[in-house]
């Protein structure tokens, strides 16, 4: 193994997208049905939890602002390691890193079950976010192994259709297990479903190229120091304790100067500064940033304003709000079709217009609108948010080159994480300042999707 003048081995560069041709028939249905199966585990788990948080609150005898750590712990963590596992996964595999994650999900997964207080609930609750971070981040680096470039899109309209899937399934999923049983079992019934996840990737899942450039252990432990710090502290102004969140804050902003300071120069960075130095790649995580602002914004904030504003009670807010996964995932599975076709220039930026026009037709309804005239808004803000997703994925593995493919992958997956958190922080924030903001919340994420919908029909004249 050589390495060329730009230091990249050339045995790593020889499976470039261009060239590699992916799997086919039987090999890539039982590779991509390892690679869902454990998707679905990761994005399931999360939906039923937030289900199951009242019961917990109650037999824990913990306060609700307390409780809802069980769902915060989870992401935050997912979020702080995903850059550092991807870039982990690189040197490891990314098939052994996905199995990696199933496992600890599955140990992880027994430790939630038989929690005895909300401490313990919690750590064990962010030990199976770094798992979830083991799958997510080399997800969508396997699927550039499975398929071939041409079909790239499909693979990617998969995933997305998937992770509408676990949304839409996860509070019915969650309801139906309370209704018969206790809160632990959320977590017990991860058990057969990551056991199979584990069988099919170890004998499913393809061998891709490894890097041999050596672990970063100080840039790692940076990279979860900046995320965590930054995401509690942040938490913790969003919620008025002024004192210790601007400390936090404070203090995760200067690991972020740190660490992109000690990122500089590195030949395979954990922070993908090179990555983010291409202007396609940095405008797809853009785009992809905003679309997930808006997306939480709304499905954060829009059970509040079923509830206080259209007057609706917990089981029919469940049926209202099941519309946008639904939408999302059959778009998906639609736009798979296309997504090698059209430019993400033109499909992503129709769907997050789509997306922006169903909240303006939500943030529009008179407060005596029927169930209906609800369901069908929302319905169609899930489509155009599935027709927004796949191109501007693809958009991102694509614009980066062979051999940083776990680096795109766990950027894809922080620019979604990301979003996510600042879209609930900022939920958190405008409850917090206004009294009644929940229309507030929905005009916040129509801004968000038309000012990524704005940024994604530029790209073509930004990127040059």
């Amino acid at each position: 193994m050589v390495l060329n003048p730009t230091g990249v081995l050339e045995s790593y560069r020889a499976f470039s997208p261009k060239r590699h041709g992916g799997l086919y028939g039987a090999q890539r249905a039982k590779a991509m049905s390892a690679v869902l199966l454990g998707l679905l585990l990761s994005v399931l788990d999360y939906a039923i939890a937030n289900v199951a948080l009242p019961s917990i609150a109650h037999d824990l005898n913990a306060p609700s602002s307390r409780a809802i750590w069980v769902v915060n712990a989870y992401q935050l963590a997912n979020l702080s390691c995903l850059l550092p596992l991807a870039s982990f996964g690189s040197r490891v595999g990314f098939a052994r890193m996905s199995q990696i994650g199933i496992f600890l999900f599955l140990i992880t997964s027994v430790g939630c079950a038989l929690s005895q207080n909300l401490l313990e609930l919690t750590l064990a609750r962010a030990l199976q976010g770094v798992g979830g971070a083991c799958i997510m981040s080399v997800n969508i680096a396997l699927v550039r192994f499975i398929y071939p470039h041409a079909e790239l899109g499909k693979g990617i309209a998969l995933n997305g259709l998937f992770v509408g899937i676990g949304v839409a399934l996860g509070p019915t999923i969650g309801s139906i297990v309370l209704s018969v049983a206790t809160w632990p079992w959320i977590f017990w019934i991860n058990l057969p479903l990551a056991l199979a996840a584990l069988v099919m990737a170890h004998f499913a899942l393809p061998q891709t190229p490894r890097s041999e450039t050596q672990a970063d252990i100080p840039g790692s432990l940076l990279t979860v120091a900046s995320f965590a710090l930054l995401g509690i502290g942040l938490d913790g102004l969003m919620h008025g304790d002024f004192l210790p969140g601007s400390l936090l804050t404070g203090a995760g902003i200067i690991c972020w100067w740190l660490l992109l300071r000690y990122q500089k120069g590195r030949r395979e960075p954990i922070v993908p500064v090179d990555l983010l130095a291409r202007r396609p790649f940095l405008l797809a995580c853009l785009v992809g940033f905003l679309g997930f602002v808006a997306s939480n914004l709304y499905i954060v904030a829009m059970p509040f304003t079923l509830a206080s504003a259209f007057h609706r009670g917990d089981s029919t807010i469940g049926l209202l709000i099941a519309p946008w996964a639904v939408g999302v995932a059959v778009m998906s599975f639609v736009v798979g079709k296309i997504a090698d076709r059209f430019p993400a220039s033109v499909l992503s930026s129709l769907g997050l217009l789509l997306t922006a026009f169903g909240f303006m037709l939500l943030w529009l309804l008179p407060l005596d609108a029927s169930n209906a005239a609800i369901a069908w808004r929302t319905l169609l803000a899930g489509c155009g948010f599935g027709l927004f997703q796949p191109p501007n994925n693809r958009a991102i593995m694509v614009s980066a080159p062979a051999g940083r493919e776990g680096g795109a992958s766990g950027m894809l997956s922080v620019a979604r994480l990301g979003g996510q958190t600042t879209g609930a922080l900022l939920v958190a924030a405008l409850f917090t300042i206004f009294p009644h903001p929940a229309f507030i919340c929905l005009g916040g994420a129509m801004i968000a999707a038309l000012t990524g919908s704005a940024l994604s029909l530029g790209r073509k004249y930004l990127a040059d």
